[in-house]
């Protein structure tokens, strides 16, 4: 390859541009230069040319046409040695660029802000610089583009060394200019789907979610390595997280999350934000499952009765709550191994004591995971990925409907919304028993719904708490009377579930024969 004689630069981040230049002068390699980036250059001594000298067209439409012409991109496509090319670009005074340094106005930061404007995301998006990369990146068996500052010096080194880069560096250069340009695109497809599709006003009842807007005709998932993991669910398995978790969570303390952990908190955060405003709650969860949750006037009161529900499973758990979390909670918590503890702050008082655990995670929530971002996908293989609303339906004391002859009392009414909006958080087959304010016995992911109910009554047993007066919650429905008589038999009094199954007259018949008091929500909470 022949000696580089010829550079175009233009920036938005100029981290590491002058040391970089003066490398490529110090080469004899000339530079052309737009706006911004050409003062910076010429301000620190360096020689540079305008690219409207080179072009002989000036910049118009407030920079908005700078680099889209023939001069620019001409030098940066013709193939070197082919003789039509050559005898095309001699013929109209296209002089080769053999490098281009370009990164990309900030799309992504820019509408990462809170109430950022359609039109400041508008010129946000960056026209000549991906045109120019793309160009540069087609033609890498002659012309080095560079669109990150981290490759300034290995690109330095090469050119000082040898007057060219090799073929390798320049082809591994090309592949990430089109993986760039691929996310940058897709950042810009992505809010403005999102601006121009808004989801329509929230419906008036409580029972109704806010939608999360038109489903895209094209899932498009092209998101940075955010950190390597030490492993997977196993450890034979690799894993990595990618995406944007460091703006939703911030960790304060403790040894590195696992893939587990991380699929833990995320669920830990979904719980607690349905309590968001609510009397102090505490949840405490294992494999994705709440085993436990309390509310009381303090922390520690919840805490007090979320453990007592399971004294066996939170050992490795993981504990989230929806206030800060003060040092009379944090003691009573550092008498355990936990695995995980999610708050939105954390007093002084609870670092100094759960800083003393090493290996606890301590992780700040930074902001709504499941407002900010009302969508959900999973892999299924296949190529193939499913996507769908999260759920974030609740239900509102208007929208249950009494189906027995007996009113749920105003006690069992509270346990009833206290409990569905726990038992949609665990993995179906789903039910909890549950007080006014806490869970009394938990079964989850079971195949028969009798099973849960069966287990929840036996984890009662074994924490010693009574079901005497209890709730029921069902996260679907009972389809056959027996899971309702069985929950009447443990003492459960009352009973929250979807209805909707074709027996619903014999499950009404089975709980008016025992004075259980019964409401339907009209829609499910099944968790796969």
């Amino acid at each position: 390859m022949s000696r580089i004689q010829r550079a175009l630069i233009s920036v938005f981040d100029k981290t590491g541009l002058i040391p970089f230049a003066q490398a490529l002068v110090e080469a004899k390699v000339e530079i052309l230069s737009t706006g911004g980036t050409a003062k910076t250059l010429r301000d620190h001594g360096l020689p540079v040319t305008e690219l409207s000298a080179h072009t002989g067209f000036p910049e118009m439409l407030d920079g908005r046409v700078k680099t889209l012409h023939p001069k620019v991109h001409g030098g940066l496509l013709y193939l070197r040695g082919n003789a039509e090319h050559e005898a095309a670009v001699q013929k109209h005074g296209i002089p080769p660029i053999d490098v281009v340094v370009v990164n990309l106005y900030p799309f992504e930061k820019t509408v990462a802000k809170p109430d950022v404007s359609l039109h400041d995301a508008i010129e946000n998006i960056d026209i000549g610089g991906p045109a120019m990369l793309r160009s540069a990146a087609k033609n890498h068996d002659f012309v080095t583009v560079v669109m990150d500052p981290c490759d300034y010096s290995e690109v330095a080194a090469q050119i000082k060394l040898h007057g060219h880069t090799s073929l390798e560096l320049r082809r591994k250069l090309a592949a990430r200019v089109f993986a760039r340009t691929a996310s940058y695109d897709s950042a810009i497809a992505a809010h403005l789907i999102k601006v121009f599709n808004p989801p329509p006003p929230a419906a008036t009842p409580a029972a109704t979610a806010r939608p999360a807007g038109k489903l895209p005709d094209r899932l498009q998932v092209d998101l940075p390595l955010a950190q390597p993991l030490r492993y997977g669910e196993n450890p034979h398995q690799r894993a990595a997280l990618y995406g944007g978790f460091q703006k939703y969570f911030s960790q304060l303390h403790g040894k590195e999350l696992s893939y587990n952990n991380i699929l833990d908190l995320t669920a830990a955060t979904g719980l607690i934000a349905e309590f968001t405003g609510d009397r102090p709650t505490l949840a405490i969860l294992k494999h994705t499952n709440p085993c436990g949750v309390g509310q009381g006037n303090h922390l520690k009161e919840a805490w007090d009765k979320a453990f007592a529900t399971d004294r066996q499973a939170p050992f490795g758990g993981i504990i989230a709550v929806n206030q800060p979390l003060d040092g009379e909670c944090a003691q009573a918590i550092a008498e355990i191994f936990s695995e995980v503890i999610v708050a939105p702050e954390f007093t002084a008082e609870a670092l100094a004591i759960l800083q003393k655990k090493k290996n606890l995670r301590l992780i700040k929530v930074l902001r709504d995971l499941y407002t900010m971002d009302p969508w959900e996908v999973r892999a299924v293989g296949a190529e193939s990925f499913l996507f769908q609303e999260r759920d974030q339906k609740t239900a509102g004391l208007g929208e249950l409907r009494v189906v027995t002859q007996r009113n749920p009392t105003e006690l069992e009414f509270q346990a009833m919304l206290f409990g569905w909006r726990i038992v949609k958080h665990l993995k179906s087959n789903a039910i909890v028993y549950v007080g006014p304010d806490r869970t009394l016995g938990v079964g989850a992911g079971q195949m028969s719904r009798v099973d849960s109910s069966r287990i929840a009554v036996w984890k009662a047993g074994e924490a010693g708490l009574s079901l005497q007066g209890s709730v029921v919650c069902s996260d679907a429905f009972f389809p056959f009377p027996d899971g309702l008589v069985a929950a009447a038999e443990a003492g459960a009094t009352a009973a929250i579930q979807p209805g909707g199954s074709v027996r619903d007259a014999e499950v009404i018949a089975a709980a008016d024969a025992r004075q259980v008091a019964m409401a339907f929500t009209g829609f499910r909470h099944f968790r796969h």
